[in-house]
């Protein structure tokens, strides 16, 4: 059957190439925007992400890390009274504006931790190391934000709201959602972003035993006024959720995606049909001779097969190209397995989609009819 199949695609290969082009437009279509996809998600909860063993306590309104309101700093020393809390580290999360050098400007979200744990990040350090942001001024920035940082170097000074800092370190693919992450110590973030020393962004709680997480959680939630203590996957999640809600983005992939589905669909369709319609003395002297219907549907099928196979597997290879050239600007993609296995997936329903045009055709025909006239 897979060489008759083959022979049937070879006879017609403007035909073969179409097919097999349209598979690997559309799977290139499907892994290029479900791997931004995956990327923008990522970026959307990375502080939580990256500092999920830890219980997040913000205020009780926020469902989004990214938009979070002040709170009493003073709620710091309840939780450490807490059974099972080891212990207890705020952070504020801000926005500022940045000058630089050359006159350019930027915005970014100034991350401010408590020194020496540094609960809340940095992580993957590049260039110095979490302690350098000690240094008077000092500020922790990321090594692909470069560009978006006015060509910043380590070591360059710039203004953050008008008051001077400097590059002291710098981390390697942190990324944001809606902003550039730059890192210092809570007390500089307080100094910078005018945030007074009674109020804090969130306490990051660290537990003695992490099977005491829902019990600790319980508590906060039932005798903390004003506050709301989460699970650190869980707030990632609701981030997540949260911002797909309030943002067009899940609509914009995926009508994208949906485009690519279609076209895959329609190009393979049509070109089977076509391809049948070519053909049709041969399929129809395939009957006369004692081929049944199910034989033909099964020949169509493998042809729809082996178009969809080698059209995925070119696909496939274009999108790891995009995925290792974007790489080097700071987008890094990271594909889960599932989602590998969901476009091989889609790519082999697409094809056998597609072939229901020409099978359609073909089993309606009469074998006698093509020996008529």
């Amino acid at each position: 059957m897979f060489r008759l199949a083959l022979r049937f695609i070879l006879f017609d290969k403007p035909k073969a190439f179409g097919a097999f082009m349209g598979t690997v437009m559309s799977v290139f279509l499907i892994g290029q925007q479900a791997g931004i996809f995956i990327y923008l998600i990522d970026a959307m909860a990375a502080l939580v992400g990256h500092n999920t063993s830890y219980v997040w306590v913000v205020d009780d309104k926020s469902t989004n890390v990214n938009a979070l309101s002040l709170i009493d700093k003073r709620i710091g020393y309840e939780l450490q009274t807490i059974a099972g809390v080891k212990n207890v580290y705020p952070m504020i999360i801000s926005g500022g504006g940045a000058k630089f050098s050359n006159g350019t400007t930027s915005g970014l979200i100034l991350v401010g931790v408590q020194a020496p744990a540094y609960g809340g990040g940095p992580w993957n350090m590049y260039l110095g190391k979490k302690q350098d942001m000690i240094k008077d001024g000092a500020v922790i920035t990321d090594y692909y934000d470069q560009k978006a940082l006015g060509g910043l170097k380590l070591g360059d000074y710039f203004e953050i709201n008008g008051k001077q800092v400097f590059d002291a370190a710098q981390t390697k693919g942190i990324r944001g959602f809606g902003g550039v992450y730059a890192f210092t110590t809570i007390e500089r973030a307080r100094y910078l972003t005018n945030i007074p020393n009674n109020k804090i962004s969130a306490f990051l709680v660290e537990l003695k035993n992490s099977g005491q997480e829902e019990a600790v959680i319980g508590i906060i939630n039932k005798k903390f006024f004003g506050v709301r203590a989460w699970n650190g996957s869980d707030l990632s999640k609701e981030t997540i959720s949260t911002v797909l809600k309030t943002s067009g983005i899940a609509l914009s992939f995926g009508t994208i995606i949906g485009f690519a589905l279609v076209i895959g669909f329609v190009i393979i369709g049509l070109t089977l049909y076509s391809a049948v319609i070519d053909r049709i003395k041969d399929y129809g002297t395939l009957k006369a001779i004692g081929a049944t219907n199910g034989f033909i549907r099964k020949l169509i099928l493998t042809q729809a097969l082996i178009i969809g196979c080698c059209g995925y597997v070119l696909g496939a290879i274009i999108t790891e190209i995009f995925r290792i050239g974007v790489a080097s600007s700071g987008t890094i993609i990271n594909y889960p397995i599932w989602v590998r296995f969901a476009v091989v997936a889609v790519t082999l329903l697409i094809a056998l989609l597609g072939s229901l045009f020409a099978i359609r055709r073909i089993t309606a025909l009469e074998p006698g009819q093509v020996f008529r006239g």
